[in-house]
């Protein structure tokens, strides 16, 4: 006698969700930092991908990143993490793998370092979003039409360089501005904005070995011969160009070179030392160490 065959029955599994966090943190040095960080995270079941630290003999700090996967909510690491902080004392941040970081590049004249944040942004997956363009001129505003980011005419002159520096603070509050590029942005900041926005300001500017200032730069180091033209991109502080440095490239000169091979030379090293200091940043691979930086790349 047959039976009826009865259905079967299936059970399905989800697998839960997981999320590509970077973890950053820097505290006194001390035993039992990675130990105490690592547990926590096995806790949440997560899976650490990529893990630097450096210990700082001279300032006593310990620099810690991590990259984890892990299905944990971000209020459940956050929590996690303001335990360790409370017992280790530790400055620290979270975030997710690859975000891109709203940004807003200023520039006056010279065209090389937007318009190669832009093209990286778009072909090479930099993880920034370009949000604005400020200028004290109106010549970037058909590049920044060319990519699709609004541009802004901030005129500056000593008159109204406060109302200046109002009208860009009011620009990244209201647009949610993470970080600010100096992309030859021939403007002294004040030291109050410098204070406000500190460790979110990324400048780019030459250097020459010896160091020219003032007016025609290359011209300058042409005269004397340089053999070493170079660039180099720092966090902005009240100190002018001498802010914590984040990278520095150079180029090799020599006699044959004209003042307008050694200026095409010192844009594209600009550009390098420039994107290589923003990618990392945006990477959360730049930690400050008093006026140095620890650089996990």
């Amino acid at each position: 006698m047959s039976h009826p065959t009865e259905p079967a029955v299936h059970t399905e599994f989800t697998t839960p969700t997981t999320t590509h966090w970077v973890l950053i943190l820097s505290c006194p040095d001390r035993p039992g930092i990675v130990h105490a960080v690592a547990g926590m995270l096995a806790e949440h079941g997560g899976n650490i991908t990529e893990s630097q630290q450096f210990g700082d003999p001279l300032s006593g700090l310990f620099f810690m990143r991590v990259q984890v996967e892990s299905a944990a909510e971000r209020a459940d690491l956050a929590g996690a993490m303001a335990v360790l902080a409370a017992r280790f004392d530790m400055t620290w941040d979270l975030d997710v793998v690859g975000r891109p970081i709203r940004t807003l590049v200023m520039g006056s004249t010279a065209e090389h370092c937007l318009n190669d944040l832009a093209f990286r942004q778009r072909s090479e997956n930099l993880p920034i979003d370009i949000v604005a363009v400020v200028s004290n001129h109106t010549v970037l505003a058909e590049l920044a039409e060319f990519y699709g980011i609004p541009f802004h005419h901030v005129p500056v002159t000593r008159e109204k360089r406060a109302d200046a520096e109002a009208q860009l603070l009011a620009l990244v509050r209201e647009l949610g501005v993470e970080l600010v590029v100096l992309g030859r942005y021939m403007q002294i900041l004040s030291d109050d904005l410098c204070r406000e926005l500190a460790g979110r300001v990324i400048n780019i500017h030459h250097s020459f070995l010896p160091s020219f200032k003032g007016a025609r730069p290359y011209a300058q180091a042409h005269e004397r011969g340089v053999k070493l033209i170079g660039a180099t991109a720092h966090y902005v502080t009240g100190d002018l160009d001498e802010g914590p440095i984040i990278e520095q490239d150079v180029e090799r000169v020599d006699h044959t070179r004209h003042v307008d091979e050694l200026m095409r030379l010192g844009q594209d090293v600009e550009r390098r030392a420039l994107a290589r200091a923003v990618r990392w940043h945006a990477e959360h691979r730049v930690l400050l160490d008093g006026h140095r930086t620890i650089v996990f790349r």
